[in-house]
Parts: C-alpha cells; sequence; structure tokens
C-alpha cells in the first residue's frame, strides 16, 4: 500500500473498514470505530449501563468458548433473542435484556475493526448518541494533532460477495466525532480532506435521524422488524460515555 494513502500529513484521518484499519493503525494514536447500525451503538448502550464488553469477530462455537474463559455472557443474533439468551447486538434487546457484567458482543465489522490496533494504540467505540462526547474526550486527551493522530474508522456493510458496502449511517457518525474534535481542538486539529469532508456531510446534513432511518441500512432493519433499533442509534448526542477498550473489553472512560 502507498504511503500516500496514510494521510501522514493530517491529525485527524477517515477510512473505511477493517482493511482501512488496519492501515492506519500502524501510524495513529487512537483508532475511533463507527458501526451505527448496530455494533458501536449496542457498545454504548451496555457500557453506559455498566457492562464491560468484549469484541468478538465471529459468531460460532469459538465465540461461545471465549465468553466462558471471561466469565461472560454471550450477546446471540438479532433473531435469536429468547428467555435464556435476552443479550444482541440489537441496543433495544440489550436495552430489556437483564444487566450483564460482562458481554461478549460479536460482530464482523466493528469487532475486526477493534482488533486491527493490536495492543499499543487506544481504541474507542463511538456512534450518534456519543459522537459530540467522543470528539471532546480526544481533544481533552490532545488527539488530533501531528504528534497524536487520530484514525476514525467507519465500519460499513458487506455486500453479498463479501466486498465492503460503505453505508451512509457510518459516514454520519464518524462526520459527527470529527466535527466535534474539530471544534472542541481549540485550532490544534488539522483534517485530512477525507476527514473534513466526512465532518461537513455531518453537519451539512439538516435530519441525522431521517437519513439514517431511510438509509439502505435503516429500511433494511425497519423491514426486517427492527425499527426500535433503528430509533436508539439516531438519538443523537444522548450520551456522555466514551467506551474505551481496556484489556480486551470496552468500558466508560474516567470522568
Amino acid at each position: 500500500m502507498r504511503e500516500d494513502f496514510l494521510q501522514s500529513a493530517y491529525g485527524v484521518r477517515f477510512e473505511w473498514g477493517p482493511a482501512g484499519a488496519r492501515h492506519l493503525a500502524r501510524e495513529v494514536s487512537c483508532l475511533v470505530v463507527v458501526d451505527v447500525l448496530s455494533f458501536t451503538t449496542s457498545v454504548s448502550v451496555a457500557v453506559e449501563a455498566g457492562s464491560h464488553v468484549f469484541p468478538y469477530p465471529w459468531r460460532d462455537d469459538t465465540a461461545t468458548a471465549f465468553a466462558e474463559q471471561r466469565d461472560a455472557r454471550l450477546a446471540v443474533g438479532r433473531r435469536s433473542v429468547g428467555p435464556d439468551t435476552p443479550w444482541s447486538l440489537s441496543p433495544a434487546a440489550l436495552r430489556r435484556a437483564p444487566f450483564a457484567a460482562r458481554l461478549v458482543l460479536p460482530s464482523p465489522n466493528g469487532s475486526a475493526i477493534s482488533a486491527a490496533a493490536g495492543d499499543t494504540t487506544t481504541v474507542v467505540a463511538a456512534c450518534l448518541r456519543n459522537g459530540t462526547a467522543v470528539g471532546a474526550w480526544l481533544a481533552e486527551q490532545g488527539y488530533g494533532t501531528a504528534e497524536r493522530p487520530v484514525g476514525v474508522i467507519a465500519a460499513g456493510e458487506r455486500w453479498p460477495d463479501g466486498s465492503l458496502r460503505p453505508a451512509l449511517e457510518d459516514l454520519l457518525g464518524a462526520g459527527a466525532v470529527i466535527a466535534s474534535l474539530d471544534g472542541h481542538g481549540s485550532g490544534r486539529t488539522s483534517l485530512s480532506p477525507e476527514a473534513g469532508t466526512v465532518a461537513t456531510a455531518f453537519t451539512a446534513s439538516p435530519d441525522v435521524a431521517a437519513c439514517v432511518l431511510t438509509s439502505a441500512s435503516g429500511r433494511e432493519l425497519v423491514a426486517g422488524g427492527f425499527p426500535e433499533d433503528v430509533a436508539i442509534a439516531t438519538e443523537t448526542d444522548t450520551s456522555a460515555v466514551v467506551p474505551v477498550l481496556v484489556d480486551g473489553a470496552f468500558v466508560a472512560a474516567p470522568g
């Protein structure tokens, strides 16, 4: 991969998907994962309630073993929720489920991106619910400068052939974080053209919630019987919690 694609001249950078995350993780001090429908929204809901959330990239037998090793509850697919398995990637299901102090949340996009950073880079989970709070926290920590660059990663979705499908909701969620970081940065941040354009897309959107609801991903969830998940995902700036990956689990950043 050419060095040009690292956006090295800038403190705030933007990319798509696990491949983009792995690429930017080579140079940035922090990766911000944005998977609005629904991994990072679910992380925000669970961490807000006090849970430690362990990301895991596969929903199979290895996920069961992973959860058992960490004495954690395992989230299941949206349609597999039941009395014995009330935890799910659905943020609405998580709000209804009993409290789980430790929760494994499988996700092929958001979890894979979280793992891309390795052990040397700070990883933060952001969505529309906490976009402003995440941006403010990043600025307080000194991220977004040439000395402490940050990479904001929109997870996107997958086409049937497995290739990346850029998703509007994740672009807007990433834009919310970048716009907030730039606003709180007191002129210290420098945005790459990619990051700046994404921030403009968010700030110029007259109705972000309506955009997400009527986007391809939003319509898919509504048609599938999960309109409440879209409603929760578009609770813009209702959460001040900043989930940070610590020892393999997302927990609330102090303060």
